[in-house]
């Protein structure tokens, strides 16, 4: 029995059964054999149902921000914004695919040399309850459209979410088992790799979970695609608009309850301004409406799970014992529920929890730099690599730190890292391997094949 327990109030919004071993063979048998026919439709003629998924998603809108704010406490104005990217994702692939999947010629000694792009099979997607549809659409849109099928296994605490999803798609129109999700422990995610119909996996969630599915995978020869946690840098340049780099930095710090890979975590400051960043920093934290999440004030709601609040506040305790000062926050309010307080940590160094590791939660961590140099020293000094920002008066000069100098996958000037159907996005080092959205991400399971005629 799976359950899915609000972090509002400790109730059990509701109880799954498991999907039994035979019936997971039978839907990936189903997803396949689904997957054959679908791949010789036009690209013209599935993306009337992309269209339509996109509509359905529309008119859930409400209902999803709900579901979401119960099952994982997102508040519900977060919850209709993701919900819209969701929409945005699915029409995306709908108008571009035919352009992406595209032949590539080739000049060589032949009559004719190009790539074409052919439709992998059914991929694995292992996903995670942050942000419980978008993860799964920036998945599913490109690679339905693409010619693929897909087997959700979803984080457990949002099986309404997946639930949802596998609606949306089946009233959509497109072949019924074609996407379906299955109702799983993350430790029966091998069962479903070893079938012979599924072909690739992608994963986004925590390193460990990673290694698990990619040493699974790779023994079997099956491509995965990872993407894992950060610790996101912002770094605050001497020449930086203070009070713009704060109010970035807070917002991208707390979107989410902070609960997410590409939020902000270390804010690195040249000493020159460290002072009087930190003091709007804190204001701009200090701002948050911490409360329940179905109330359309809210701004911040629990964190999704009493255990991952717990552990965020070991990390904390961890760190100030350490050494760090606690400005805002640092305490477990009383009463139900797995609520945190937007907490601020200054004097940071090297060796703390909250330097090292990643804080899956509304905790912030400021950081002095010497100069520029060191600061990027700094920000590259971490097992992670998903996101990273610079705020600079000089454009040219941010521009040129995080082209060439950053290590992370997703470099932003004067803004907050997010993620966009049009871009590429995925880590490099711990953060994981491969790319999602734009045109990488649907080629992340394409057999590019070379045709050549002589």
């Amino acid at each position: 029995m799976i359950q899915s327990i609000s972090p509002t109030d400790g109730r059990i919004v509701a109880s799954y059964d498991e999907t039994p071993p035979d019936e997971v063979r039978r839907h990936i048998e189903t997803a396949a054999a689904h997957q054959e026919a679908w791949a010789k439709v036009p690209v013209a003629k599935r993306a009337p149902h992309m269209l339509q998924a996109a509509t359905l998603l529309e008119e859930s809108r409400d209902d999803l921000a709900v579901l979401m704010a119960d099952e994982m406490g997102k508040p519900v104005s977060q919850g209709r914004g993701e919900v819209d990217k969701c929409t945005w994702v699915c029409r995306h692939y709908a108008e571009n695919t035919e352009k992406i999947l595209a032949d590539i010629e080739i000049e060589a000694d032949r009559t004719k040399s190009y790539i074409a792009y052919r439709p992998l099979g059914v991929v694995l997607a292992v996903m995670p309850w942050n942000f419980p549809l978008w993860q799964v659409f920036r998945f599913a849109a490109p690679a339905l459209m693409a010619g693929n099928g897909g087997i959700l296994k979803h984080a457990s605490n949002v099986t309404g979410c997946a639930l949802e999803i596998d609606r949306i798609f089946t009233e959509a129109g497109f072949p019924d088992g074609l996407f379906r999700s299955v109702v799983l422990p993350s430790s029966r995610v091998d069962e479903v790799l070893d079938h012979p119909g599924i072909v690739a996996a992608t994963l986004t969630g925590s390193d460990p979970a990673g290694r698990a599915v990619a040493k699974k995978a790779g023994s079997l020869l099956k491509k995965t695609v990872l993407e894992l946690g950060g610790s996101d840098p912002y770094l605050v340049l001497r020449d930086a608009d203070l009070q713009k780099a704060a109010a970035t930095c807070a917002s991208s710090r707390l979107i989410n309850g902070g609960q997410s890979c590409i939020s902000a975590k270390r804010f690195i400051v040249e000493s020159p301004v460290i002072d009087e960043f930190t003091d709007l920093f804190a204001s701009e934290l200090g701002k948050a409406v911490v409360g329940d999440p179905g109330n359309d004030d809210t701004t911040m709601g629990p964190m999704a799970r009493v255990d991952l609040r717990d552990e965020l506040h070991e990390q904390v305790l961890a760190s100030v014992d350490d050494g760090a000062k606690l400005l805002m926050g640092g305490t477990k309010p009383d009463g139900p529920g797995a609520f945190y307080p937007p907490t601020l940590l200054a004097g940071v160094t090297e060796g703390m929890p909250v330097y090292r590791e990643e804080t899956f939660g509304p905790v912030a961590s400021v950081i002095e730099a010497a100069d520029e140099d060191e600061a990027i020293a700094i920000a590259n000094d971490s097992d992670f690599g998903l996101g990273a920002a610079i705020f600079t008066a000089d454009v040219d000069k941010g521009e040129q730190i995080a082209r060439d100098r950053l290590e992370a996958g997703a470099c932003f000037v004067n803004a907050f890292v997010a993620s966009d159907p049009r871009l590429p996005f995925g880590g490099v080092k711990m953060s994981g391997y491969g790319r999602e959205l734009a045109d990488l991400g649907m080629k992340e399971f394409l057999n590019a094949k070379t045709v050549v005629v002589a």
